[in-house]
């Protein structure tokens, strides 16, 4: 008889056993080699690859024999039965009811989610929602017949699992970590794989600070729905430091919220005892088509955050930003509150206040063609001090409104030539108090442009590589005034680098514009090799018609003749990116140069910065800088990384941080230790050493740590 007419008939017989049985009747399919039913006796025997498919949950092994009288399978193994997509059982021989949510099974293993896996003597199934294990080992870990011992397990006298809550319960477990026992818990709950979010004890993790000293962080975390959660970390210290971690995460319908903080009693200050910080972040959908978004960051003392590793800022951003961003339209509003934890740093005379409003328009005019935007501002900013002060500028607040209109063209010349025309105009009105410095408190600015470009790219392609090369020139016009007596708050610190080369001014905000006449010129060479990688350089200078004396020595902006710009980008496929950008004059005397390199492979990872500034008192720069930094990561084996960070000062000839760490990963563990060391002092904090160690481990409440190149591999 063929495997289709052999279900059916099995199909029929379970219906007629099940009916005598009970009014609700149950249909199951059944494939096998060899099928022998008998009737009178309501007994069937089925043999050879024999497979049932009974409410989702899928049957196989050698034999099976079903008593219809008692309603009873017995099953001849090797069996495998699947329940669902998260659970595989397999075992020697099994006696379990008609409808396979009730039995024993014997020498019993069970595979959660093809993670989390359970040995045991024997498996008994109640109700198709409890499964008890008895004398069991339970390990997410890979077992090779050449070294059946894994990483890590637990061993219980018993394991109960309830289907419905997805939840592991453990009687006399111990833990052990390559068959050596670690840790004993007489009852032990722990979520089964296929949960996501689950209440419960997240695993330790151990930090030491010089500062703080060594304590041993003890997380729980508590599901609050299904949209919110919160975890609490205690944490003690050797040093007498009591200190309780908090995180709370909602997901709301149009938007998410996040809340970060912790609360300290220790003795390191001799002003606090109880210390804290709490950070919020949230984002929110509004209607017609507004996004809000804000943040609040506090802190009772400036050491905290960075003595207890919490953040390394030292100046404190709130936030509260209300947008909308369009395909030709932008809307913005912004108010920041700025708290600075810099030693030597007065919040009182810091602008702590500062608000933004800003509304942006594009179009195309119909003449002269082109792109055209206008652009309306609003800007204030509040300092707490109330009169002024030695330096006037200290206690000053400033209103601004701005109004800005530009316009652009480019033309396609029949040789490849590009020219290009573009006009700006932009009126600021101030408003300030308390700066006795300025000779007008309430003045209006009103400063135009036009700009005339040329430029003329060039493309070669060759057997090998692709090359362009374009020539830029662009002819500015400004007024050559020197007469704008405003507040100068958002443009102290100015870049020049080839973003903004060709640019109507060189000032980063709006309280300084660049003034005169000046042709900006540059030369870009860009070159694509069928290799897969790439290498771009650009050149470029400004000129002017006299000196306006509105930039300092350091930007390169000075006199009548910028410094020289060189700026290089080098990219080898998706591996390594090169980037260096350099400012020097005519005797080749650097002002500035920073480099970024970023390199990564399958075997290591390797990221360096390098920047060197020279001496600005005008930035509040009165020495030279010149720092240094690496990270690197080297895959030293299968399961094993090693890393290492570096920080170096070369003006102070010292290092300022530095730390090496490694990391052993496999399929079911990764285990994270760290060691790393802060040369750096303050009146806020002093130099420490910090150790850390963390672990995870796979198999309870969470999906796979590492990809299958980390997994253990076995011999044979």
């Amino acid at each position: 008889m063929r495997g289709a007419m052999k279900a059916l008939v099995f199909g029929a017989c379970i219906g007629l056993a099940g009916a005598a049985a009970a009014q609700d009747v149950q249909t199951a399919s059944l494939v096998a080699d060899d099928l022998r039913f008998n009737p009178n006796a309501e007994t069937l025997v089925a043999s050879g690859n024999v497979e049932v498919l009974q409410d989702g949950v899928r049957l196989r092994a050698s034999a099976i024999s079903y008593d219809g009288a008692r309603d009873r399978l017995t099953v001849t193994g090797p069996l495998y039965l699947l329940d669902g997509d998260e659970i595989v059982i397999v075992a020697d021989f099994a006696e379990l009811s008609g409808d396979m949510q009730d039995g024993i099974l014997a020498q019993a293993r069970v595979v959660f989610s093809q993670q989390l896996q359970v040995a045991s003597n024997e498996l008994r199934r109640t109700d198709g929602r409890y499964s008890q294990f008895y004398k069991t080992v339970a390990s997410s870990c890979r077992i090779c017949a050449d070294n059946p011992t894994p990483l890590w397990e637990i061993r219980a006298q018993r394991i109960t699992h309830d289907a419905q809550e997805r939840q592991l319960y453990f009687d006399s477990a111990s833990f052990r970590v390559l068959d050596v026992p670690v840790f004993y818990w007489p009852y032990l709950r722990l979520p089964d794989p296929t949960v996501e979010r689950a209440s419960g004890f997240l695993l330790p993790e151990l930090h030491s600070n010089g500062d703080i000293g060594v304590g041993l962080k003890v997380p729980y975390f508590f599901t609050l729905g299904d949209h919110a959660d919160l975890t609490l970390t205690p944490w003690f210290t050797t040093n007498g430091s009591k200190t309780l971690e908090a995180r709370y995460r909602q997901k709301f319908t149009f938007g998410e919220i996040e809340i970060n903080g912790a609360l300290t009693d220790d003795n390191l200050t001799s002003t606090e005892s109880q210390r804290g910080y709490i950070f919020v972040d949230g984002t929110f959908a509004l209607p017609r088509g507004f996004t809000f978004e804000f943040d609040v960051e506090a802190v009772t003392d400036p050491g905290y955050l960075l003595q207890y590793d919490y953040s390394d800022k030292d100046r404190l951003d709130s936030a509260f930003n209300v947008f909308r961003a369009r395909r030709d339209e932008y809307i913005g509003a912004e108010l920041v509150h700025y708290k600075s934890l810099r030693a030597g740093e007065n919040n009182r005379t810091l602008p702590t206040l500062v608000g933004d409003a800003i509304y942006k328009r594009r179009f195309t005019p119909r003449w002269p063609g082109g792109i055209a935007s206008v652009q309306l501002e609003a800007s204030g900013l509040y300092r707490r001090a109330d009169v002024p002060v030695s330096l006037a500028e200290q206690a000053r607040d400033v209103a601004r409104l701005s109004a800005v209109a530009d316009w652009r063209r480019d033309w396609l010349v029949g040789n490849g030539m590009v020219l290009a025309a573009a006009t700006q105009l932009r009126a600021d009105w101030y408003q300030v108090r308390q700066d006795g410095g300025l000779t007008f408190n309430d003045t209006t600015e009103v400063t135009p442009y036009a700009m005339a470009e040329w430029r003329w790219p060039m493309l070669r392609r060759t057997a090998g590589a692709t090359h362009l090369l374009e020539p830029v020139v662009q002819l500015v016009w400004a007024k050559s005034g020197g007469d704008r007596d405003v507040a100068n708050e958002d443009s102290l610190l100015v870049e020049f680098d080839e973003a903004n080369l060709f640019s109507f001014s060189r000032f980063p905000g709006v309280d300084q514009q660049e003034f005169g006449r000046r042709a900006n010129i540059g030369l870009t060479y860009t070159r694509e090799d069928h290799d897969g990688w790439s290498l771009g350089l650009t050149v470029g200078r400004i000129l002017r018609d006299r000196n306006n004396a509105q930039f300092s020595v350091s930007t390169g902006l000075q006199g009548k003749s910028s410094d020289w710009l060189l700026a290089a980008h080098l990219e080898v496929g998706e591996e390594f990116d090169l980037i260096n950008r350099a400012l020097f004059d005519d005797q080749f005397s650097l002002s500035r140069n920073e480099m970024r390199m970023s390199w990564h492979t399958d075997t290591f990872q390797l990221a360096s910065t390098f920047a060197w500034l020279e001496a600005d008192v005008a930035e509040g720069r009165p020495l030279d800088t010149s720092e240094f930094a690496i990270d690197g990561a080297y895959r030293l084996s299968r399961h094993w990384t090693l890393s290492s960070n570096l920080r170096y000062d070369f003006v102070d000839d010292r290092t300022t941080r530095t730390g090496i760490g490694a990391s052993y990963q496999n399929e079911c563990a990764k285990v994270d230790l760290s060691l790393s060391r802060r040369f750096t002092s303050s009146t806020n904090v002093t130099p420490t050493t910090e150790f850390n160690l963390s672990v995870q481990l796979a198999g309870f409440g969470a999906r796979g740590i590492g990809g299958e190149s980390f997994a253990r591999m076995c011999n044979g």
